[in-house]
């Protein structure tokens, strides 16, 4: 997610384990809500309550608990299940239109019933809104919606979209109560009427705090009496003292590689756990293909030959992401090594001097690289500066760092002043297509003014149509290959998942994975 919110997170190594574990559940679910409360801290915001604005993790995280949508995704699983829906299909070999039939009996938190009027009403409400930090751009294939009756919903897409699926499970596709909202205009009253298994009791700067909805039907069985999210806008110190002092059960995005080292190395002293887990969270070098020093595809080629991205995690990240050597991250269908096969895993200064030779350029290359101190995490402005140092040690270049706040940062981007900048990335949905069509497709969101007519008019809309997303490996397998090729952005790693918890909480390994979807139904407390 980018300019859209989910390039803004803090993709690095702070978050919380995923386990790949088998889906589980009562079809009706359980709204009984025993247990204990538990309190959570991370350093994220909520952007926003309305799930027609917000495209940043923590809005997500909001929405995935609080709102349900047509599918979701079980733990531990890349496919969508019914939630809402009892099914879903598409009627057409296309892929062009999907239909789905509502279950018996839907209610949201406030007892209103919530049929297929709402479904039709929430998505073209997210449309016609179409708020700059929504999700609205996840669906330009969305032509029109049909409600031939109160349980039956029917999607007619302009082109192929074999991904919709996964994109309406996904926190852009929660469904609202008409009789709520508005159809013009988001809300601002920081309240919340859905149908997932929490209620959003009461939402402030400082917190928000969530209780069983006891008309929710669905897949998720709650094992807590609800749950309590504050927030530490950044502070990540505050977030550590707060954990330590037993003010929260659990912290949930924001401590740095060497809080989690150190707390691990004492855990047992402490009372804590820290559970560890994989990511598709992925980090990327970008380079402005217009730049009369970055736009050189030799110097992009040295830059790919000297960067040394085994020292970056130990160094930088003390082994808390992996290096990534293509931009489809593994564990994600169609994920290959177009990097590692293309220039190596270790830096070569012979190689680097030889493509620079072939490029014409002759003396050092002086280059900046652009950072933001904190959006794509707590560790870039020193990962940064420990690449320009690797490139500098090869006497290839003359390469230092600047680093901006993201607000500017993102307006300098869009306007073409940097060279070569730093883009975190978390998929909106467990997909290869997330990590390539938003990157290399009509309208990327990179702004590095990178096109190839092989990837936008054939790999992209080919893969999309294909609804055996194994079937597809070949063909992302050659887009991997091509853009290796022309270097129009360097994979450097990919995050691994902490969280830190106390003794006696329970079912953190069940609430992030490569879905993305934190469960907050999966806590328990002793």
């Amino acid at each position: 997610m980018n300019q859209r919110n989910k390039w803004p997170v803090l993709p690095v190594v702070a978050v919380l384990a995923s386990g790949l574990l088998t889906a589980c559940g009562s079809e009706n679910g359980d709204s009984g809500g025993t247990g204990s409360s538990v309190v959570m801290g991370m350093s994220d915001d909520v952007l926003a309550t309305d799930p027609a604005s917000g495209y940043d993790p923590g809005s997500w995280l909001l929405f995935d608990n609080v709102f349900q949508s047509l599918l979701s995704f079980p733990k531990g699983a890349t496919e969508p299940q019914p939630e809402l829906a009892s099914g879903c299909t598409f009627t057409d070999s296309r892929a062009t239109v999907y239909r789905c039939t509502l279950k018996d009996g839907l209610k949201f938190s406030n007892g209103d019933p919530l049929t297929s009027k709402d479904v039709k009403f929430s998505f073209d409400r997210m449309l016609k809104i179409n708020d700059p930090s929504g999700p609205a751009i996840m669906f330009p294939m969305l032509g029109s919606i049909d409600t031939p009756d109160a349980k039956t919903v029917v999607f007619h897409l302009k082109t192929s979209d074999a991904t919709f699926p996964s994109k309406i499970a996904s926190g852009a596709g929660s469904i609202v109560d008409h009789r709520q909202y508005t159809a013009n205009s988001l809300r601002t009253d920081h309240k919340a009427i859905g149908s997932g298994p929490y209620k959003l009791d009461s939402f402030d700067k400082d917190q928000a705090v969530f209780s069983v909805n006891a008309n929710y039907k669905g897949t998720a069985k709650v094992k807590n009496s609800g749950v309590t999210l504050k927030f530490f806008h950044g502070d990540r110190a505050a977030l550590k003292k707060a954990l330590l002092g037993g003010d929260i059960d659990l912290a949930y995005r924001g401590l740095t590689a060497s809080d989690i080292t150190g707390i691990e190395n004492q855990s047992d002293d402490k009372g804590l756990d820290v559970i560890e887990g994989t990511s598709a969270e992925v980090q990327h070098l970008v380079f402005n293909m217009k730049d009369p020093v970055a736009g050189k595809l030799g110097v992009r080629k040295a830059m790919a030959y000297l960067v040394d991205r085994d020292a970056l995690i130990k160094n930088v990240y003390q082994g808390t992401a992996t290096p990534l050597y293509s931009i489809i991250p593994a564990g994600i269908t169609g994920h290959n090594t177009a990097f590692f096969d293309t220039y190596g895993a270790r830096p070569s200064r012979a190689k680097a001097a030889a493509a620079l030779r072939v490029a014409d350029i002759t003396g050092k290359v002086r280059l900046t690289l652009w950072s933001t101190p904190s959006r794509y995490g707590p560790a870039t402005d020193e990962e940064l500066k420990a690449i320009a140092g690797q490139l500098n040690a090869s006497g290839l270049f003359d390469a230092d760092v600047k680093s901006v706040p993201f607000d500017q940062y993102e307006k300098d981007i869009a306007a073409g002043k940097y060279g070569v900048y730093v883009k975190g990335w978390v998929p909106d949905y467990p997909d290869p297509d997330n990590f390539t069509a938003p990157f290399f497709g009509k309208g990327n969101v990179l702004d590095n003014h990178y096109g190839n007519a092989t990837i936008t008019g054939s790999l992209i809309p080919d893969t999309a149509a294909q609804s055996d997303r194994a079937a597809t490996d070949k063909d992302f397998g050659r887009l991997q290959d091509i853009v290796a090729t022309d270097l129009p952005v360097l994979p450097v790693w990919q995050a691994k998942q902490y969280a830190v918890v106390h003794d006696g909480v329970y079912g953190l390994e069940y609430c992030l994975d490569a879905s993305t979807v934190f469960r907050f139904w999966e806590l328990s407390k002793s």
